[in-house]
């Protein structure tokens, strides 16, 4: 993504408040309140330290503009400084020093699990999504998340899906209405054009609606939902489908001329990715990029 529409999503998804609020809550996990026993017991409180962050592993940079931005600020102004050296969204090889960080011995010794933890998370879910993204080059489709996100760090890890490359889906329950199976269980293919139709109106009517979209699991269902009136429905998610499935969706919607974006998931994995893009589909929905992304290893040097 472009180093300015990263800014733009940042500040919207993770304003520097936030930002602050979130490492506070995480270094409270460390037991800060009640004092750090072992550097207190042999660290000078007038001692001044400098490091590097180094890339460990091979990995697209992600939340350390962010951390600067919040160690400027107060309540943890002062303390730390943090200077990035590579931007947001870069790959940087094993080996690389991606920054700098200065302050006290005792705060840096403090802060430096927590830093390395989610630097290390955020990077893990932008690296991740960045091979899911070059899977797919030159098909035209996009690789979105999900909401299968660590609870407490929804907005970082769909940030860090932005670093990746990724197309960032729905962030909760409010912004975009999604209809799936189990808001359908019990609705009879007869009657599901109408209930489909009068819930589409009535999610229109939100303020804050980005999108609509419906899950459909068979071609028949797909076949009502396209018969819908025109822009009711944005996107249609094909769940489980088989490729051949996918090429028939693509095909049906392309010749009834609708506008309607197409969505596949399901287990859709590194392998099988690329395949599933070349159906003609143009998003990929990848919950994986979230729920199987490794922490990578980043780590502190004198």
């Amino acid at each position: 993504m472009d180093p300015e529409l990263l800014v733009n999503l940042a500040g919207q998804l993770l304003p520097t408040e936030d930002v602050v609020k979130d490492l506070q809550r995480w270094m409270a996990e460390d037991g800060l309140d009640r004092g750090d026993v072992t550097s207190n017991a042999i660290v000078d409180s007038r001692s001044n330290v400098s490091a590097r962050i180094v890339a460990r592993d091979t990995l697209v940079v992600c939340g350390l503009s962010l951390i600067a931005q919040a160690l400027s600020t107060p309540p943890l102004a002062g303390r730390l400084q943090i200077e990035p050296l590579i931007e947001e969204g870069v790959t940087a090889p094993s080996g690389t020093v991606i920054g700098k960080v200065s302050g006290g011995q005792r705060s840096l010794l403090a802060f430096e699990r927590t830093l390395l933890n989610i630097l290390g998370r955020l990077s893990g879910v932008a690296s991740c999504t960045r091979k899911f993204v070059k899977a797919v080059e030159g098909t035209g489709a996009v690789i979105c998340d999900t909401r299968k996100t660590t609870p407490g760090l929804r907005y970082w890890e769909k940030y860090a899906v932005a670093c990746g490359g990724g197309t960032l889906h729905r962030l909760g329950l409010h912004d975009a209405a999604l209809f799936k199976d189990n808001h359908l269980a019990g609705i009879g293919i007869d009657e599901l054009g109408d209930r489909l139709g009068q819930a589409c109106r009535e999610a229109r009517s939100h303020a804050e609606l980005k999108f609509v979209e419906v899950e459909v699991d068979t071609m028949e269902q797909f076949d009502v939902v396209l018969g819908l009136d025109s822009g009711l429905i944005d996107i249609v998610l094909l769940d489980n489908m088989t490729d051949a499935e996918r090429r028939e969706a693509v095909h049906r919607r392309d010749l009834a001329g609708s506008s309607i974006l197409l969505e596949a998931s399901g287990g859709i994995d590194l392998e099988t990715v690329h395949r599933v893009a070349m159906t003609g589909v143009d998003r990929i929905a990848v919950g994986s990029v979230t729920r199987m992304a490794t922490i990578l290893d980043i780590g502190l040097d004198s």
